[in-house]
């Protein structure tokens, strides 16, 4: 199955997010064990938002193959991981984020060798806060695909709709590689 949705249109459901917007200040768990905000973080970092990544041999959550932009969320991952010496090159640091348990999210670290952390928002603090797109499907809610540029704490760039989630790590790198020879 193809993680590309063509079907995926800009529903404007990022459209309040503008460059500049601060970060809320919410301390968030992550799989190495400790919690980070990402409004305290310095410089560059990439926070890449994504619904629910699976196990294998487990069932996806009810009518999930229906839903535009729903699958793709271990290719994005995988995708941010083979280009992640590239991030670190342009002084960006990479984090995912879902709203997922650690405990689950560790699974994902381990079984796909991620070298950054991912951040679970279980309580839904930081997708209430920031108003992040959201979709409902077997009575659970999840995070739409989406992708913010930070800097300093702030949103420099907002990606969304995530058309691809194959590619998409190819697609922020070359916009910081684009930013970092700019400079």
């Amino acid at each position: 199955m193809s993680s590309a949705s063509p079907a995926l249109q800009d529903d404007g459901g990022a459209r309040h997010l503008k460059r500049g917007r601060r970060m809320p200040d919410i301390l968030l768990p992550t799989t190495a064990g400790r919690e980070v905000s990402f409004a305290r973080l310095s410089g560059r970092v990439v926070v890449y938002c994504y619904p629910w990544t699976g196990r294998p041999g487990l069932d996806n959550p009810p009518g999930w193959d229906d839903i535009p932009g729903a699958h793709g969320s271990t290719p994005q991952t995988e995708g941010f991981r083979n280009l992640y010496d590239g991030f670190r090159q342009v002084d960006a640091e990479v984090f995912g984020l879902s709203t997922q348990s650690s405990d689950h999210q560790r699974e994902l670290v381990e079984r796909l060798g991620v070298p950054f952390e991912i951040v679970s928002d279980a309580g839904f603090a930081l997708a209430e806060a920031l108003s992040l797109p959201t979709f409902t499907t077997g009575g659970v809610t999840y995070l739409k695909r989406l992708t913010l540029g930070l800097n300093d704490g702030r949103i420099e760039r907002v990606f969304y709709p995530v058309r691809s989630p194959n590619s998409h790590a190819r697609e922020v790198c070359a916009w910081l590689g684009m930013l970092h020879s700019s400079l």
